[in-house]
């Protein structure tokens, strides 16, 4: 609330109040310089700033602006959007003031006709005198086949009196067949080779006990032959070599 006393009333002192104090500034001192104005107006901003933030620490302050800040908001005018400009539609293009004339036509010239050609023969040439074509003859030819390949030679039979052992069959007799009293002769057919070792065995005759047919085709495997020789030279072939299973009485 300003004050209503009068200026000397205001400025006024009692007696000797004012011994000892600075004088005041005059209006050339008073004036600030434009740092010292923008710091003014930043503490007064900061002091508005503490009492505002201050207000709203009670309760009763922040419930009434949380009520006006909604309408607050609607009575703010939105903008209205920019009215589009208009866009002048193109000049029309430019118009001929005069037409183009018309091109006269040409009158087209008749030609002189041409004479015509004389006629023209090709002399006719004569005919080629014949040529004699010699006779051809057919030739026949005979296609004679290979001679067959000799069949290869049958394998040589070795005579039983010709089969001499190095080594002769070391024949086992199998247990089981002596108990069940099996006995009888098997023949077996080995082929030999140049240097006496038994290469095929086959079975030639059955003593119609298997173990005693299998027995005898490991002795015979195991045994060792004098090569059997024609002429001097070893030859290969079979034979035929008999093993005996007998039961002793």
């Amino acid at each position: 609330m300003p004050s209503t006393l009068p200026a000397a009333v205001l400025f006024s002192t009692p007696s000797g109040a004012g011994r000892g104090l600075p004088p005041l500034p005059s209006a050339e001192a008073a004036e600030l310089t434009p740092a010292q104005r923008r710091g003014l107006a930043g503490l007064i901003l900061a002091l508005h700033v503490a009492g505002a933030w201050g207000l709203l620490q009670i309760a009763a302050v922040r419930e009434v602006v949380a009520q006006a800040l909604p309408t607050f908001i609607d009575m703010v005018a939105v903008d209205a959007p920019p009215v589009p400009l208009a866009v002048p539609p193109p000049p029309p293009p430019p118009t001929l003031q005069k037409p183009l004339p018309t091109p006269t036509p040409v009158p087209a010239m008749a030609a002189a006709p041409s004479p015509a050609p004389a006629a023209f023969t090709v002399p006719a040439e004569p005919a080629p005198p014949p040529v004699a074509v010699p006779a051809v003859v057919a030739a026949q030819v005979v296609v004679t086949a290979p001679p067959p390949l000799a069949a290869p030679p049958a394998p040589k039979l070795i005579p039983p009196s010709a089969v001499l052992f190095t080594e002769p069959p070391a024949v086992v007799y199998p247990r089981q067949s002596r108990r069940s009293g099996e006995a009888g002769l098997v023949i077996v057919r080995a082929y030999i080779d140049t240097s006496g070792v038994p290469r095929q065995l086959q079975i030639d005759t059955s003593s119609g006990h298997a173990r005693l047919d299998e027995a005898a085709l490991a002795a015979v495997q195991k045994s060792r032959l004098k090569p059997h020789t024609e002429n001097g030279q070893p030859v290969e072939g079979w034979a035929r070599i008999p093993i005996h299973f007998e039961l002793e009485k």
